[in-house]
């Protein structure tokens, strides 16, 4: 099923992106009321808490009192922990089971106020933040929530900001003007992205590849390479396997199709296949069918073989390339990133063969370009370049 992390800021919204997708069909798990539930009166996760921390930390009705348990670990780090040892495997444990009751084919929402700031986005296929200018928040919660200023702009300066929030966020929501444009662009956002990206991990598809045009250089590539390997790391642990972010889009200022192009490095390719192949597909990276390879530097060798995965994800075209560790392959497609980062007359050259190739052949995936003569000349400028300056993958 298909996993989504939704998050933002008090006073950001969120609560009204939840209930949009959950009219839209979504399952909800909350992951505030799912702590609540897990240190209820009775249960085995309050009896533990107060072993710990004494009666002080009850109410008069028996229940948590919140507030005394606050002032127990707020300023001490020794009790923090050991309430978190208390209450984050029960929470995790409740939460898998309210997934494992969800449908094959669900479209799974955990709306966790802290998912930044615990370091869950790569535990998602999808995170969608949703954010808010601060003065709005301020508003909202003084005016809709009765809260006092100052203790909302506490609240508010607690958590991540928006800046920390953005870059593990593969959707942004804004939430700035109407409820109607909040529902439309949720809307649109169950329609366009998280329904067919639920069919395509479902059916291990790889989304259809839009046009191969190429694009202007994205600033927000390493960013974007950066969550994509978060969660592709997650999937494949506890291997700790090399990935790299390689082709056009590593290329700081490198104008290039937006597809990012990953590589995960493994012991042998047969390491490529089984287990591994399902973690990826599961992921949200299924494998492409067929028979892929590299074509060799210099040409006239034997093929450079490989396992080629793609994104199920229609928002996102991705490339995932598993290769040998130290193979022929492997080690080329690192040293010609590092030399077009090196020198810029070649970066240059890169892009017009690409933008030249492209218009020629505008349907032709793009790696197909890598037969051209320029990839040999430009691999024999590379091995000089690598050896003048002890380069190493």
């Amino acid at each position: 099923m298909l996993r989504v992390g939704l998050t933002g800021g008090i006073g950001s919204g969120k609560s009204a992106v939840a209930a949009r997708l959950v009219e839209l069909g979504a399952v909800l798990i909350d992951a505030d009321r799912v702590a609540r539930e897990v240190v209820a009166p009775g249960s085995e996760g309050l009896a533990e808490i107060v072993a710990a921390f004494s009666d002080r930390v009850l109410d008069a009705d028996g229940a948590l009192d919140r507030a005394a348990l606050g002032a127990v670990v707020f300023a001490d780090e020794a009790a923090r922990r050991r309430l978190e040892a208390i209450t984050h495997p029960r929470v995790r444990a409740r939460t898998a089971e309210l997934m494992a009751a969800a449908a094959p084919d669900a479209i799974v929402v955990n709306d966790v106020p802290l998912l930044v700031e615990v370091g869950l986005a790569p535990t998602y296929h999808l995170v969608v933040v949703v954010q808010t200018a601060v003065a709005t928040r301020l508003d909202r919660l003084t005016r809709l929530r009765g809260m006092d200023r100052a203790e909302a702009e506490r609240r508010i300066a607690a958590q991540a900001d928006d800046a920390r929030r953005r870059a593990a966020a593969d959707v942004v929501i804004t939430n700035d003007a109407s409820l109607g444009e909040l529902h439309a662009a949720v809307d649109a956002l169950w329609r366009r992205r998280l329904q067919p990206y639920e069919h395509n991990l479902r059916e291990r598809r790889v989304a259809p590849p839009g046009q191969g045009e190429v694009a202007r250089s994205d600033p927000s590539w390493p960013e974007q390479y950066a969550r994509l390997a978060a969660r592709i790391r997650h999937a494949l642990a506890p291997a700790d396997l090399r990935i790299d972010h390689i082709g056009a889009t590593a290329v700081s200022g490198s104008a290039a199709a937006d597809v990012i192009d990953v590589q995960v490095a493994v012991p042998t390719l047969a390491d490529a296949d089984g287990a591994l192949a399902d973690r990826l597909a599961n992921a949200g990276f299924p494998r492409v069918p067929g028979h892929w390879w590299d074509d060799p530097r210099p040409a006239g060798q034997g093929r450079w073989e490989k396992r080629l995965h793609g994104s199920a994800d229609p928002g996102r075209p991705v490339r995932l390339h598993v290769r040998a560790a130290d193979s022929p392959g492997w080690r080329y497609a690192l040293l010609m990133r590092d030399h077009l980062r090196a020198d810029p007359d070649q970066r240059a050259a890169y892009l017009m063969l690409k933008r030249d190739l492209v218009e020629a052949a505008p349907h032709v995936d793009g790696s197909g370009t890598a037969r051209d003569p320029w990839f040999d000349e430009e691999y024999l400028r590379a091995e000089q370049w690598a050896e003048q300056t002890g380069w190493r993958p």
